[in-house]
């Protein structure tokens, strides 16, 4: 775990299944449908339920740029807000939807009055990203925006969380980690 300094509050970049988060709200790097079938979707909806793809669904569809949010059924987190970052599923994007998405998801967790948020490498994965080039430009986004007071980067697997790690290190600087336990 590595903590980094954004202001009024903490960056936390962990290790870890980001459905397994004890946080307030975790992220769904969603498509505009919000079908929610593989990568992150997928286990969300596994590990939560259907009923969080139920009332996503009836929620959308969502451009990219803004998020929703839904209950988070059998998860520890209350919320999942769901940010798409393509309109279909399985679309190669842009870095900009990436950050598009990180945005619109923040407003969605400063409107819910969450304390912490979780989020997956935005666009990693199924959008074609690379996990560094995600992680660097997602806290670009943290540091210019108004956000909770815990916003937890989870990476799945060591070498997406050392990518992780490197990509926030060129933006924010590390500090000492408060007492936040996420997993």
């Amino acid at each position: 775990m590595k903590c980094f300094d954004i202001g009024k509050g903490v960056l936390v970049v962990v290790e870890g299944d980001i459905t397994e988060a004890n946080v307030d709200a975790i992220v769904n790097a969603a498509n505009s449908q919000l079908w929610m079938g593989g990568g992150v979707a997928g286990a969300i909806k596994r590990k939560g339920g259907v009923e969080i793809e139920k009332e996503a669904v009836s929620k959308g569809p969502v451009p990219v740029g803004r998020a929703v949010s839904t209950t988070a059924g059998r998860l520890k987190a209350k919320y999942v807000i769901h940010a798409p970052t393509m309109e279909y599923p399985a679309m190669r994007i842009p870095l900009e939807n990436a950050v598009k998405a990180t945005r619109a998801a923040l407003e969605e967790a400063v409107r819910l009055g969450v304390k912490s948020v979780a989020f997956p490498a935005m666009g990693a994965g199924v959008g074609g990203l690379g996990v560094r080039e995600v992680a660097k430009a997602m806290a670009e986004v943290v540091k210019a925006s108004e956000h909770p007071d815990v916003v937890v980067f989870v990476a799945y697997g060591g070498k997406a969380y050392a990518e992780m790690v490197e990509g926030v290190s060129e933006v924010l600087g590390e500090t000492e980690c408060p007492d936040v336990k996420v997993f």
